[in-house]
C-alpha cells in the first residue's frame, strides 16, 4: 500500500510499504477514506522536532473497516468509523474517567505498539487499529461525502479545540478569548460559542481564517499581537479580561497572551503542544489564574461530537481549505507550512 514517510525536515513523500494484518485478536484493519495534515505534524516538518529517522507519519483518520480480529465486538466489516490521534483500550482507569490519552496500554498512529508491531500513521491507504473496540466509533452508515470533513476533524482538531474550551471551564454568557487561529484555534471558537458564551474574542491576522472564526461564532476579532493583543482584549472587556481563555498554538509568546489577557480567577486551557514556554507563577499565583488542559482525550468527546455533527449542529469541517490525493501530500505540508492554506485534507 502507499504511506506518507518524512524522512528529514521538509522531505515528506509517498513510499509503497507492506499492507497491515491483523496481529491481535483486539484488532481491525480500517481502508482510510480521508486523512489531514495537522499543525502539530508541522512540528517535526520544518526540524523543530528532531528527525532523527524516516518514519510513518498522520494521526487523523476516517475510512472503512475491512477487517476486524476475533474479540472485537463495537465495529464490523462495512461500518464508517473515526479514529482519535491516539488508540486507547477505553477501559484502563485513566480511560474511565475520560483522560484516554493517558491510556495505560494506548499509544500513537504510526510507529509500534507495546509488543513492537508496527501501527501504521494515518496518511495511507490502509491502517491497523489496535483496541479497535477502544478506540474506533462508528457512525455505522457510510455518511454524505460532504460530512466527511467535519467528521474528519473529530480525529482531533474539533475534539482538542472542544478540550480547550471544557478545560478552561467556560460557560453560558462567558467572554472567552482564543488565542491561535489554525485548524485548532478555530475548532475552540466553535467549541466556545457551542458551550454557550456570549462574546468571543478572535485573534487572527488573516482575513480567511477571520471568515470561519465568525462563521463559527466570534463576536470581535484581534488582529494585533503580544502586549497590542493584551490591550485590545482589556479594552473590549472594559479592563476586566476574558472569563475563560484558550491558548490553541503552543509557544511561549502565545501562552503569555493568553495569561496577561486572563481576568483575576480565570482559567487558561492550553492545547497547544508546548515548545519553550515559561510560566509566570508568582503572577498567576497573584491574579488568582488558573492553567488546566493538555492533551486532548479525543475519544472521550468523539460520541457526543458525532451526533452533533450528523445532526447539523455543527459543521467544523469548514477549517478545511484544500483537497489534494494522497499523491500530493508534499504539497498539502508545503501550503500549510506557507500558510497558503488553514487545514490540508488527504484523500487516498
Amino acid at each position: 500500500m502507499k504511506a506518507t514517510i518524512l524522512h528529514a525536515p521538509r522531505d515528506i513523500r509517498i513510499e509503497d510499504v507492506p499492507d497491515p494484518r491483523l496481529v491481535a485478536p483486539t484488532d481491525a484493519i480500517v481502508r482510510v477514506t480521508a486523512a489531514c495534515v495537522c499543525g502539530s505534524d508541522l512540528w517535526p516538518y520544518r526540524g523543530i522536532n528532531e528527525v532523527t529517522h524516516a518514519a510513518r507519519i498522520g494521526h487523523e483518520f476516517v475510512g472503512i473497516v475491512e477487517e476486524v480480529g476475533a474479540e472485537v465486538r463495537s465495529v464490523r466489516p462495512g461500518d464508517f468509523v473515526i479514529a482519535p490521534f491516539m488508540y486507547s483500550d477505553n477501559t484502563c482507569p485513566h480511560c474511565r474517567v475520560g483522560i484516554q490519552s493517558r491510556c495505560d496500554h494506548g499509544g500513537f498512529w504510526g510507529g509500534h505498539d507495546r509488543d513492537g508491531a508496527m501501527v501504521d500513521g494515518g496518511q495511507g491507504e490502509y491502517v491497523r487499529v489496535p483496541l479497535a473496540d477502544g478506540t474506533l466509533v462508528s457512525t455505522r452508515e457510510v455518511p454524505d461525502d460532504a460530512m466527511v470533513p467535519s467528521l474528519l476533524t473529530l480525529s482531533d482538531v474539533m475534539g482538542t479545540g472542544w478540550h480547550a474550551a471544557v478545560a478552561a471551564g467556560v460557560q453560558e454568557g462567558d467572554t472567552v478569548v482564543v488565542v491561535g487561529d489554525g485548524a485548532v484555534g478555530l475548532s475552540g471558537v466553535l467549541a466556545a460559542q457551542r458551550l454557550g458564551a456570549e462574546r468571543v474574542i478572535a485573534m487572527s491576522r488573516h482575513e480567511p481564517r477571520q471568515r470561519i472564526a465568525r462563521e463559527f461564532g466570534a463576536t470581535d476579532i484581534v488582529e494585533v499581537r503580544g502586549d497590542e493583543a493584551v490591550a485590545a482584549v482589556l479594552e473590549l472587556t472594559a479592563g476586566v479580561g476574558a472569563d475563560a481563555v484558550l491558548e490553541c498554538v503552543g509557544t511561549n509568546e502565545s501562552m503569555q497572551t493568553a495569561i496577561a489577557a486572563a481576568r483575576p480567577g480565570a482559567t487558561v486551557g492550553y492545547v497547544g503542544v508546548p515548545h519553550g514556554i515559561e510560566y509566570p507563577v508568582r503572577d498567576l499565583f497573584a491574579r488568582n489564574v488558573g492553567i488546566a488542559g493538555g492533551i486532548a482525550p479525543a475519544r472521550q468527546y468523539l460520541p457526543q461530537l458525532r451526533d452533533d455533527v450528523l445532526d447539523g449542529s455543527i459543521n467544523p469541517g469548514a477549517v478545511f481549505d484544500l483537497d489534494l490525493p494522497l499523491a500530493e501530500v508534499a504539497e498539502a505540508y508545503a501550503a500549510m507550512d506557507e500558510r497558503r492554506a488553514i487545514k490540508s485534507l488527504l484523500r487516498p
